[in-house]
Order: structure tokens, then C-alpha cells, then sequence
């Protein structure tokens, strides 16, 4: 069964979807050529605890950081590591947090100073992806429209959209039902219903849909070793539409203030 939250639960869960929206914009600052991303881990570790929070990621199924630190052909589950980024690079950041029983969850993919046109297009296709995928997060849609909407998008551009790695629900645990794949058919899969939270989470390749896993036992490479990104939104479904718990507008403060590119 699909979990419903009631309108108290939704505003606690709020709370914890825009914690983690300030982690990543406080993250946002610090992503630039020469920071690794263990770096960045510790300050997204020590800016959750601050706020009263705890880490959802750190210990979950036993993945060792608080961040998923994805660089350039990795999609997804990048452990944080010693390497500095460079320019040219992009970095996927998908972070969690648990306050007052809840999890929030989102990522983003940042450039690292200039990044080749081809892969920024990649991003803003991906980013658009979500958009329109969580338009069709209302009650009296299906989960099947989400996934078109995402699928039929990136496809268009020519991207590849992986299969095995999904959104999915959200509420005291980091993952619940439904699983909410980023490809589908309209009107087809579960009924959404007022008071579900999901997290809608594209993760689209720039050439190839298919994946490999390396031997950490976590991190996910675009099997043809192109660029791959990943932005994801915490939706609850409201009465009159999409209800977005998260936001970027930390992420894109944060670029703006420093000048660098905003998708």
C-alpha cells in the first residue's frame, strides 16, 4: 500500500525537503575546480547536524557519506573521494536528511567552471525533464504520466533514459512506494491520490541508457562513459496540482552570486 500523509505530516516534511534545499545551496558556493568531494561531504554533514538534523544517507543500507558524489559519466551512488574537481567537469550532488521523523531528498547537477555545450544541454534537457515530470504529479494521474512526460522529453533530445534506477515514495522512511520510473506509458501504473509524496528524480545519459556498477558496490557509470545527470524534487500531491517540498532557489542563488552557470 501506498502511504498517505496527512496536510501536518506534509508541513513536517517540508521542513525536512528545504533543509536539505539549503544544504545544497550552501554546497553550491564551495563547487569549483580544485575542492574534492569529501570536502563537500563533511560540510554537508556538519551544516545537517547543525540544523537539528541527521544525515540520510550516511549508514543508510550502509552507503559511507552523507552526499552522493556522482562526477561526469557517473549517474548515480558516487562515493565522496580525495580527487579535486576540475574545470570542465560537472558533479551530481544528491543529498538527505531526516528531521522530525521525516526524510527529505534532492539532487543537482553542477558545472565545474566551463563545461562543453553539449553537456550543458544535457543538463538543461534533464532539469526540464523534471519539470514537466512533476507537472504531472496530481491527483488523478498515474505514475505512467510522470515517466512519459520525462521519457518522451529527453528522448526527443536524443538522451538516454536509464531504466534500472528510479524515484520513488517518500516519508519515514527514504524510500517507500511507489517506485517511479523515469520512462512509462500514460494513464498506465499506480493511481496518484492526494496526501502521496514521491521523489521524482530523472537521471538521463548522454548517450547510452545502459549502466554499469563498480566493484564498490555502488557507483553507477554511464556504460558507454559519457556525461550523465541527475536533478530529483520532493513532490507531494495536493488537492489543485504538484505540491514542490523542495526548491532550487538556494542552488541558484548561490550560482548567481559567484557568477557561474545557473540551468
Amino acid at each position: 500500500m501506498i502511504p498517505i500523509k496527512t496536510p501536518e505530516e506534509i508541513e513536517l516534511m517540508r521542513e525536512s525537503a528545504l533543509l536539505v534545499s539549503r544544504t545544497l545551496g550552501m554546497l553550491a558556493e564551495k563547487v569549483e575546480p580544485g575542492v574534492t568531494t569529501l570536502e563537500l561531504d563533511k560540510l554537508a554533514y556538519e551544516f545537517i547536524l547543525d540544523h537539528g538534523a541527521k544525515s540520510g544517507f550516511l549508514g543508510l543500507y550502509d552507503f559511507p557519506n552523507t552526499l552522493c558524489a556522482s562526477p561526469n559519466d557517473q549517474v548515480v551512488h558516487g562515493i565522496p573521494t580525495n580527487t579535486p574537481l576540475k574545470e570542465g567537469d560537472i558533479i551530481s550532488l544528491d543529498c538527505g536528511a531526516r528531521l522530525n521523523g521525516f526524510y527529505g531528498d534532492q539532487a543537482y547537477t553542477f558545472p565545474v567552471g566551463e563545461i562543453d555545450p553539449k553537456v550543458a544541454k544535457l543538463l538543461k534537457a534533464t532539469r526540464e525533464g523534471l519539470e514537466l515530470g512533476v507537472k504531472q504529479a496530481k491527483a488523478g494521474n498515474r505514475i505512467g504520466d510522470i515517466g512519459h512526460a520525462i521519457q518522451s522529453h529527453c528522448e526527443a533530445h536524443g538522451y538516454g533514459v536509464v531504466r534500472e534506477l528510479v524515484g520513488h515514495g517518500l516519508g519515514k522512511q527514504m524510500h517507500e512506494k511507489p517506485e517511479v520510473p523515469n520512462y512509462g506509458k500514460q494513464g498506465k501504473g499506480p493511481l496518484l491520490r492526494k496526501g502521496m509524496v514521491l521523489a521524482i528524480e530523472p537521471m538521463i545519459n548522454l548517450g547510452t541508457k545502459r549502466i554499469l556498477q563498480l566493484r564498490d558496490g555502488w557507483t553507477i557509470l554511464a556504460a558507454d562513459r559519457q556525461a550523465s545527470a541527475h536533478y530529483e524534487h520532493d513532490v507531494a500531491i495536493g488537492a489543485e496540482g504538484p505540491d514542490v517540498l523542495t526548491t532550487f532557489k538556494y542552488v541558484e542563488a548561490a550560482l548567481e552570486k559567484k557568477g557561474a552557470l545557473v540551468i
